[in-house]
């Protein structure tokens, strides 16, 4: 979508949005705005490990945690509907990047919400902001061009992996720089090169690095020209979805060899198998299978008593039987000639591996703080806080990880 097609299309939802003004508002010229973005697949000791001086920057003027904690699985579409949902998962429905409802008898796969928002529940920050009487803008936030709750942000983009990321830093700014009553206060942006590294080669590659720098000068430029732009309060807030190991194809499950029966589809997710028992599959028969593949080193047959722990119950979203490896061990359906070597994966149980990032910076955030380790739950309600904005559902997150960082 170009500018002048996003333009048009700006201004006939601005025409027809269904947003509830906020009681005593803040005056749109002195809003506090949040600008969030995602760094996909940015582990929490990249700055360190493969130097990035522009969030350490950040950081040093702001608030950094440890690491974030990812929700279960830590995936890419389950994450970033947690980040602005503040509903873990089964809440929000995306339980992962692919997977199958049982209810429906129908699968999911990436981005299926914009073809059918009825995946989703839960209100994302940039609904929440409409219906409080502010703006929001997305370039490219997974599902953000669903239409949630009969709403979409009142800019954004289609995906495109192939768009050109100085045009995003460049949009994000112009946003900014809109008229009061047509600038949005909540901004989001996603970059997936990082994470493209890290699958590809793996977190300690050279190419890794590299992707790390380039991600860490686009946000540098970003800062600078948020204060020499734009004339706003702006906080920026520079998150990921999860970390990432190193995995051995090598040493690669084929689950091809496993006695898996035809009674069950199966969806591998790399690093868990998931198993759904077809329609007349009954309970009898889906003990036989958990009892066929129990006692292989491998992998874990993970029960009712894990799934609760990782907060991954009550959903028909969630498979009868879930294997689950550990890195660097992944499942797969390609025969061992066809890969070699060593690549990156995530969506393991959370490990310091899998944390990821969050560094934020602004009028909001105290200068210099360290915040030890919190859930990814606890952003959605810091933004609203920041916003001055009123929750409108139950969420999973309460913002107690982050609060001793904000003035």
């Amino acid at each position: 979508m170009n500018k002048l097609s996003l333009s048009l299309l700006a201004l006939a939802m601005l025409g027809g949005c269904q947003s509830v003004p906020a009681s005593k508002q803040t005056p749109a010229a002195e809003q506090q705005s949040v600008v969030m973005i995602s760094l996909d697949g940015f582990r929490w000791d990249y700055i360190e490990k493969h130097g990035a001086p522009n969030l350490a920057a950040m950081a040093a003027d702001g608030v950094r945690a440890e690491q974030m904690r990812p929700a279960y699985p830590t995936k890419t579409f389950p994450n970033h509907l947690t980040l602005v949902t503040g509903l873990y998962p089964t809440h929000h429905g995306i339980v992962d990047n692919h997977f199958c409802d049982k209810q429906r008898q129908e699968c999911y796969s990436l981005g299926d919400g914009g073809k059918d928002s009825t995946w989703l529940k839960g209100i994302p920050l940039w609904n929440l902001a409409e219906l409080n009487g502010l703006k929001s803008a997305t370039y490219f936030w997974p599902e953000s061009d669903a239409l949630i709750g009969g709403m979409t942000p009142n800019y954004y983009y289609h995906y495109s992996k192939q768009a050109d990321y100085e045009e995003r830093i460049n949009q994000i700014v112009d946003w900014l720089k809109l008229p009061a009553d047509q600038r949005p206060q909540f901004v989001a942006g996603y970059f997936s090169l990082v994470d493209t590294m890290g699958h590809r080669f793996g977190p300690d590659a050279a190419q890794t690095r590299d992707a790390v720098k380039k991600v860490d000068a686009l946000i540098g430029e970003l800062r600078a020209r948020l204060k020499s732009e734009v004339s706003q309060p702006v906080n920026l807030i520079v998150v990921s979805d999860h970390g990432m190991s190193t995995v051995d194809l090598d040493k690669a499950i084929d689950y091809r060899k496993l006695p898996i029966s035809e009674d069950f589809k199966v969806v591998n997710a790399s690093t868990r198998l998931m198993l759904y028992a077809k329609p007349g599959v009954d309970a009898m028969a889906i003990a036989r299978q958990k009892q066929k593949l129990l006692g292989d080193a491998r992998y874990q047959l993970l029960s009712k008593a894990d799934l609760a722990e990782r907060h991954y119950t009550d959903s028909p979203r969630i498979a009868d039987i879930i294997l689950e490896t550990q890195a660097p061990l992944v499942f797969t359906d390609k025969d061992k000639k066809d890969f070699h070597g060593i690549g990156g994966n995530h969506g393991y149980t959370y490990t310091k591996d899998m944390g990821a990032l969050f560094v934020a910076e602004g009028p909001a955030f105290k200068k210099g703080m360290m915040l030890p380790a919190f859930d990814n739950v606890d952003v959605y309600p810091t933004v609203a806080k920041i916003l001055g904005i009123k929750l409108l559902s139950k969420v999973d997150g309460d913002g107690q990880g982050i609060a001793p960082g904000l003035n």
